[in-house]
């Protein structure tokens, strides 16, 4: 393989791994986020999962459970981000984080009318300061 096309090939790879590495922070996120989410059904602190949709079924009580494990679990999927990425750990991380951004303001708009405003706010408020955390947790490491 010649000079030129090593070069190219590996001006590639950081772009591979940083989308990777932003796709391995949301998939930890939502599959621990799932399974916590399952756990509290099968142990019964949550309602049954045919009653996922209708807010009058989650008291503010388990809603702010559900806010703070999600944070912790934003938090924990951004740090992943950052010690995954190739270079620029923050901005890896606040990549993720307007991803989760953009989801939750999607989510609080389609679901304004029937749902509780202060959680769907309250998602949206905490994406970006944990994903700067977990990028932070990251790079003290390093």
């Amino acid at each position: 393989m010649s000079a030129a096309a090593l070069s190219v090939k590996s001006a590639r790879a950081p772009w591979g791994r940083s989308v990777l590495a932003v796709v391995a922070g949301l998939v930890a996120n939502v599959v621990l986020a799932t399974a916590t989410d399952l756990a509290l059904v099968a142990a019964g602190v949550f309602p049954p999962l045919s009653e996922f949709g209708n807010p009058a079924a989650y008291s503010d009580s388990l809603l702010l459970l559900a806010l703070v494990y999600r944070t912790i679990y934003g938090v924990l999927g951004c740090y992943l981000t950052a010690r995954l990425a190739p270079r620029r750990p923050m901005a890896h991380s606040l990549t993720l984080g307007g991803i989760g951004f953009l989801i939750g303001t999607i989510g609080a708009v389609a679901t304004w009318a029937e749902w509780t405003h202060w959680y769907s706010l309250a998602i949206i408020a905490t994406t970006l300061p944990a994903a700067w955390l977990g990028a932070r947790l990251a790079n003290q490491e390093k």
